[in-house]
């Protein structure tokens, strides 16, 4: 790798810990980075995901005000998604990438006119509950945790936009702020990401040279991306969230 080709990946590192946090999609600004200077495509997928959990583990941090009274929510989703998580990186390493590319951007179509319409099915959601004098399971219950599930083990395979299809999920299921959410997101996306990079640094293999370009980047994007978003209204959070997934289909379906 030259040292150019070194700027690149950590540039892209930055960009994609910022994005991960506001939104997630990051993986799709490193990872083609990591092939156009050379890697093959399961290394280049293992390296990015290893190299990105200081980016995620540094994002939940930078939301930590909003993750105040979600411990019990936090432990039961991450506890999902650490499964769906250690499910996708074996998936990665048995099965060929057609079997789980096919149905990527169809998911993550859906997860977008979920998130565009997250606030009037919200709202049709309460409404029902109000009739029936429910006030829902706080932490979304068995249809949030199958969800996650599937999810995780979608982030854990590969994670373009997992992040959407997180936060369209809680939005719907759960009845409480974007910006709580996302913080929640974030924790859920770094619990992915680690369990995914333990099991991939035992049995793949792995550049650690663009790992530690990327941790050092996705680490410093993660703060930023942070203050950054934090301070966006919720329309705005979600007109990002669908501009990003847009971009994120658009390139998996020309790749």
């Amino acid at each position: 790798m030259t040292i150019w080709e070194a700027v690149a990946v950590c540039a892209a590192g930055i960009a994609a810990g910022g994005i991960n946090t506001v939104v997630g999609s990051g993986t799709l600004i490193t990872f083609p980075v990591l092939l156009a200077v050379g890697l093959p495509p399961v290394t280049a997928n293992v390296s990015n995901t290893i190299g990105l959990v200081p980016g995620s583990v540094s994002g939940a941090i930078g939301y930590r005000r909003e993750l105040r009274g979600q411990r019990s929510r936090v432990l039961r989703l991450g506890g999902v998604a650490l499964l769906g998580g250690l499910t996708g990186a074996i998936l990665l390493l048995t099965l060929p990438s057609s079997a789980f590319d096919m149905i990527v951007p169809v998911l993550i179509a859906v997860a977008l006119v979920l998130v565009v319409f997250q606030p009037r099915l919200a709202a049709a959601v309460r409404r029902r509950r109000e009739r029936k004098d429910s006030a829902g399971h706080p932490h979304g219950g068995i249809p949030l945790q199958s969800g996650i599930l599937v999810a995780s083990a979608y982030g854990g395979y590969f994670g373009a936009a997992q992040g959407v299809i997180y936060v369209a999920l809680m939005g719907l299921l759960l009845n409480d702020d974007l910006q709580r959410i996302n913080a929640v997101k974030n924790v859920l996306g770094a619990v992915v990401n680690g369990v995914a990079a333990v099991f991939f640094v035992f049995v793949a293999d792995v550049d650690w040279t663009a790992v530690l370009l990327i941790a050092l980047g996705s680490a410093a994007g993660g703060q930023l991306g942070a203050r950054i978003g934090r301070k966006l209204a919720p329309g705005v959070l979600r007109g990002v969230i669908v501009a990003v997934g847009l971009v994120a289909i658009v390139q998996l379906v020309l790749d």
